[in-house]
């Protein structure tokens, strides 16, 4: 699993969760404060060289992508069943000093990863190092550990055994601006462009 690079650890009192000031998700490291990858980037034109992947998903619509593991290559079918926003007063709570978490909410994805091909798995997954949560276009903040805790999550960590047929939900929580009005998972594939699932929010 690739590590993140931080700008900003702060421990939680008893949850144990700290607030990292940089990009939500696994794919890329990035080193600034408030990590802005931008929609062009996203949606730049896939290689003529590779299939081409992404796209919108309608909520409930699988996506399907290759991910390459130890010991081989596995197919996965990828779902965004849901999001979860908070408030900011929970938000508040989750961190060691409530001022970093001003003007901020917690939104924990639920992604349903299903492996339909290739091998078993034994020593855990990489799948859902292609997942990232934006809101309103930006890229939201990781809060390490806080996903683990959420009800109805599991610890990729813990998965050590995966066949065909059987799934998996994880979780993703990032802090994203307050009032946001639409939040969006993202999952690709290795060099692939990203597949979106939008969550309209209510104001």
């Amino acid at each position: 699993m690739p590590h993140r690079e931080t700008a900003l650890r702060l421990a939680a009192p008893v949850a144990a969760l700290a607030l990292a000031l940089t990009a939500c998700g696994g794919g890329d490291d990035d080193t600034g404060t408030e990590a802005k990858s931008g929609a062009t980037a996203e949606a730049a034109s896939p290689s003529p060289s590779r299939p081409v992947s992404g796209g919108d998903m309608a909520q409930g619509e699988s996506a399907t992508g290759k991910v390459a593991e130890d010991p081989g290559e596995v197919t996965y079918d990828v779902v965004a069943q849901k999001v979860e926003v908070g408030t900011e007063a929970e938000a508040a709570k989750a961190v060691a000093d409530a001022a970093d978490a001003k003007g901020k909410v917690l939104a924990t994805a639920h992604i349903k990863y299903t492996h339909k091909a290739g091998p078993a798995l034994t020593e855990g997954s990489d799948v859902h190092d292609g997942t990232t949560v934006f809101a309103d276009g930006q890229r939201g903040g990781v809060l390490v550990g806080a996903s683990e805790d959420a009800p109805g999550c599991e610890d990729p960590y813990d998965v050590e055994s995966w066949k065909q047929g059987e799934s998996h939900v994880f979780c993703e929580t990032c802090v994203i601006p307050a009032g946001a009005t639409s939040v969006e998972v993202h999952w690709s594939e290795e060099d692939g462009e990203p597949y979106v699932w939008k969550f309209p929010q209510k104001q």
